[in-house]
């Protein structure tokens, strides 16, 4: 039999008005008795009793069972979770930034306190990839996971190859949708993916990553010339995140943007929907498509762990206790597209070796395999206006 569930919610913003509206369609059993938001003057069409702006209402009343975390400031979240745990209260975050940043103590926490932390919203939207990590391939060695997991990208690159808009205009039309924020820069930079890779590595591979010392290229500093180039060679722009194993017990994680040809699946994932890519030793490949933003999509990713608190689920991190403990590494060489405005920048970074150089008035790039490390020392180089680096597949 399930128990019944007494809320507190921190956050009334999109994500929690979808999972409001679902709510209200369900008869479950669940209360939701607090709602602590930022902004006390806003107009609410719930019951101005409801909502609060003091935390101490659902941190400190016994009652509430279940804390239900959705709001965008990390470290109050992981105030706010922390305290929650600690205090014998469940939690549902879709927190990526702050559950990334601090999983290996959050983990303890649960185990020292009997409490259950649950994150599937944090990760590709709808998509359930972390409860089929946690629990379809507990005992599966996995080789490799990656996909899209930012959908306000992939809206922005979906635009400029579909529909041939200048990547500003993508990006306005996404921010007017509510894909992107007014600074995109978490998105468009490949943050937002690279603290969801950092959860989804744990699962995964039974490692906690400081998404920090994770490399993040993102498209913003894509030109005309990339997107031409890549229509040429019948390639599409995504950007991917990747955690592979490589020899050794070794993993490496990274998010670059990559050249992505019509045989990967990943090809025809357009928009604001995701898709992750897992291929293992024994279940071979398989694809997991949904949408990856939005109210209603995530709002059902967070039910989906409230429903699961009512028979006491938690999280096992079952890859974290097996003896085999694999390990992080940046020793890894790829195969990347540069594309560069001053010449004094390949002085400056070292190649393995360069397949193909290309020199005109107005585009210059190289095509050459080159190692992890070396673009993680030169990131800010790299980085820099007038150029853009991709990996090649």
């Amino acid at each position: 039999m399930s128990k019944k569930l007494i809320i507190g919610m921190f956050g009334f913003g999109v994500v929690g008005q979808g999972l409001y509206d679902i709510i209200k369609t369900k008869k479950l059993n669940l209360e939701i008795k607090k709602f602590v938001i930022k902004n006390a003057h806003k107009e609410r069409k719930l019951p101005a009793e409801l909502f609060t702006t003091d935390p101490e209402a659902i941190l400190a009343d016994e009652e509430i069972n279940t804390v239900v975390e959705l709001i965008d400031d990390a470290d109050a979240a992981y105030i706010f979770t922390k305290r929650a745990l600690e205090s014998g209260k469940n939690v549902v975050s879709a927190n990526k930034k702050m559950i990334a940043s601090h999983l290996e103590e959050l983990a303890e926490i649960q185990i020292k306190h009997g409490t259950s932390l649950l994150y599937e919203g944090a990760v590709c939207g709808s998509i359930p990839i972390i409860r089929n990590l946690e629990e379809y391939y507990d005992n599966e060695l996995l080789h490799s996971v990656s996909g899209i997991f930012n959908g306000s990208s992939n809206y922005i690159l979906s635009k400029i190859f579909n529909e041939g808009q200048r990547y500003s205009e993508a990006l306005q039309k996404a921010q007017e949708l509510g894909f992107a924020e007014t600074d995109p820069i978490l998105d468009v930079g490949g943050y937002d993916p690279k603290y969801k890779l950092a959860i989804v590595a744990s699962h995964a591979y039974g490692i906690y990553v400081d998404p920090e010392s994770i490399l993040n290229l993102g498209i913003d500093k894509l030109g005309d010339q990339d997107i031409q180039f890549a229509k040429e060679k019948g390639f599409k722009i995504k950007l991917l995140p990747l955690a592979k194993e490589i020899n050794n017990n070794q993993v490496v994680l990274y998010v670059l943007p990559k050249f992505v040809g019509r045989d990967n699946i990943l090809y025809n994932v357009e928009n604001e929907n995701n898709g992750v890519l897992v291929k293992a030793a024994f279940a071979d490949e398989q694809f997991f498509y949904g949408k990856g933003a939005g109210g209603h999509p995530t709002g059902s990713a967070v039910l989906s762990d409230i429903t699961a608190l009512r028979y006491g689920y938690r999280y096992e991190y079952k890859k974290h206790l097996e003896a085999d403990q694999l390990k992080y590494n940046t020793d890894y060489v790829l195969k990347v597209y540069l594309r560069y405005e001053d010449e004094e920048i390949l002085k400056q970074i070292t190649f393995q070796n360069i397949s193909e150089r290309f020199y005109g008035a107005d585009f210059k790039y190289v095509i050459g395999e080159i190692n992890l490390k070396e673009i993680i020392a030169k990131r800010d180089l790299i980085n820099q206006t007038g150029n853009f680096i991709a990996e090649i597949l």
